[in-house]
């Protein structure tokens, strides 16, 4: 007869240390972890948004107001948050802005979320009504969406400015803008009546020491370089450029080695081995007809003396992207072993010239084979100027590209959010059953935006809300705020512009991780134990 008192061992599963989390805890951790990190970048939305300063374990500061350079400096742990950050990291490779805008619905969804959870509204329910509004907000994005080509220069520029608006290029926009716009048309190319925007055609260079309205557009390249001799040429016209990503030097072995050498004559003949072999490769590249070399690795001293009195200008340690860029433009191949360059592999350049820009010397490629190549020179009176603007300028050139890609634009300052609520709460009145609370509930998340921009004004948000909701009732679709006056605007003719695709990826990625966050019940974080596994980060709430 078994003993009714018995004591059961406990069973252990998960190795020594580990932590688990399990139930509600673990989704409200999560929860409040993702809010954090919305609440982080929330304050710089908008033309009145604030900046953020990091400063990094080196002491080096970065001054910004874009969401995702604030995200990736911040150095997040908690796994959480981790996710909210790919959001914002997916916003930028994509279309390189709107990434605040995509991380605060994010939160929002996820604390709308927290508050039927505590109704006993299942997670699952959650996921499925979230994923049937976004759906639906889709549908509504692609009907309210008006169309853009490259002949609409006015649109294209208030597209330019609105991305600007509010970020350090501001009080020189309409002056940027006008650059961004001539770059962009000047690349463009019509293909299958779709207008493609290469971006890595245009170059973006920063440079310290002048005021940003000094800015200009360079029609071909501009390196951060100088010519590596002073003896040689400043100046090249007609120019027939080698692309080498290979080193002009006399290679070391590559294992350890000894020479012995008995006595001077042989030491000479050493020195002497050397010297030929360089002047072999400078002999090589005359050869080829060039007349001016990018090297992507070293030039010898010798090699370089060798190559002035060949008159050949030469740049060395080139980054893997300019030469690409000066390959694209130039029409050079870009040759890994100096001994098989030949004149089929030169490109061709009008003029080659080296220029004294502000404190340091910049070498100019224009007049390329490929007119295509553009390059603009950012300038800022300080270094964290000078880097916030080539932000701001960087995220225009993203909206641009993925306006005429696609072809169609929405208006911005709230009017798009507060029109997609308006549309997903009459689409949650079609439904029966408890996924109608979480349509209704992503109808407001979306409104955080509008809020948002009021409260960044010092503006009141349920005044400004109350007013937004009434215009869009009465039919008045690009009905957003104005956060200069406090009063409702037509966002479309105050020419406050954004590409569709802003939007339309920013409430996919939201509603993606706010379902996925959702749906995580049981957080295991990995001790020691005897796989000697590192161990994950404690899961406390941002610091």
């Amino acid at each position: 007869m078994t003993n009714q008192n018995q004591q059961y061992q406990p069973i252990f599963i998960l190795p020594e240390d580990t932590k688990r989390t399990t139930g509600k805890d673990a989704q409200h951790n999560n929860i409040a972890a993702a809010k954090a990190v919305a609440q982080t970048v929330r304050t710089t939305l908008g033309p009145k948004g604030m900046d953020k300063m990091i400063v990094d374990s080196m002491g080096d500061v970065i001054i910004t107001n874009d969401g995702v350079t604030i995200l990736k400096e911040m150095q997040i742990e908690h796994p959480a948050a981790k996710m909210i950050v790919e959001v914002a990291k997916t916003q930028e490779d994509a279309v390189g802005d709107g990434t605040t805008t995509a991380v605060v619905i994010a939160g929002e969804l996820l604390k709308k979320a927290e508050d039927l959870l505590d109704q006993n509204i299942h997670p699952t329910v959650l996921a499925k009504g979230y994923r049937l509004a976004e759906a639906e907000a889709q549908k509504l994005l692609a009907q309210m969406a008006e169309t853009i080509s490259i002949t609409n220069e006015r649109a294209l520029l208030d597209i330019a400015i609105t991305a600007m608006t509010g970020k350090g290029a501001e009080a020189n926009k309409e002056r940027l803008a006008e650059l961004i716009v001539k770059a962009v048309t000047g690349i463009a190319q019509t293909i299958n009546g779709k207008t493609i925007v290469n971006t890595s055609d245009i170059k973006i260079e920063r440079q310290v020491g002048e005021s940003t309205e000094n800015s200009e557009l360079i029609e071909g390249i501009v390196i951060d370089k100088e010519i590596v001799h002073p003896a040689m040429l400043k100046k090249m016209e007609k120019a027939k450029v080698a692309l080498l990503d290979s080193a002009l030097e006399i290679k070391n072995t590559e294992i350890d080695a000894k020479i012995q050498i008995t006595d001077p004559a042989q030491l000479n003949l050493f020195l002497e081995h050397e010297e030929r072999t360089l002047r072999e490769m400078v002999a090589k590249v005359k050869a080829s007809g060039a007349t001016v070399l990018f090297c992507q690795k070293g030039i010898d001293d010798l090699a370089q003396h060798f190559l002035a009195k060949e008159k050949i200008i030469a740049a060395r340690r080139l980054k893997k992207s300019d030469m690409e860029q000066l390959s694209r433009a130039t029409g050079a191949r870009i040759v890994s072993n100096w001994k098989e360059l030949t004149a089929d592999d030169l490109g061709f350049a009008g003029i080659v010239r080296e220029e004294k820009v502000g404190e340091e010397n910049m070498l100019f490629i224009e007049q390329c084979q490929n007119s295509q190549a553009m390059t603009l020179l950012v300038r800022g009176g300080t270094e964290h100027v000078a880097e916030e603007v080539k932000r701001a300028v960087t995220d225009a050139l993203g909206d641009l590209a993925a306006s005429l890609k696609e072809g169609k634009v929405v208006a911005g300052a709230g009017a798009v959010e507060m029109e997609l609520a308006k549309g997903i709460r009459t689409y949650a009145r079609t439904m029966i059953g408890r996924e109608q609370l979480a349509v209704q509930a992503f109808a407001e998340a979306l409104e955080v935006i509008p809020r948002t921009l009021a409260e960044n004004a010092g503006l009141d948000p349920i005044d400004v809300l109350a007013k937004l909701r009434n215009e869009h009732e009465m039919g008045r679709k690009w009905a957003g705020i104005n956060v200069f006056t406090g009063e409702v605007m037509d966002a479309w003719k105050a020419g406050v512009i954004e590409p569709l695709k802003i939007k339309t990826l920013a409430l996919s990625s939201a509603a993606e991780v706010a379902e996925m966050i959702l749906r995580i019940d049981d957080v295991i974080l990995g001790g020691k134990g005897n796989q000697g596994g590192p161990m994950m980060p404690p899961m406390g709430g941002m610091e």
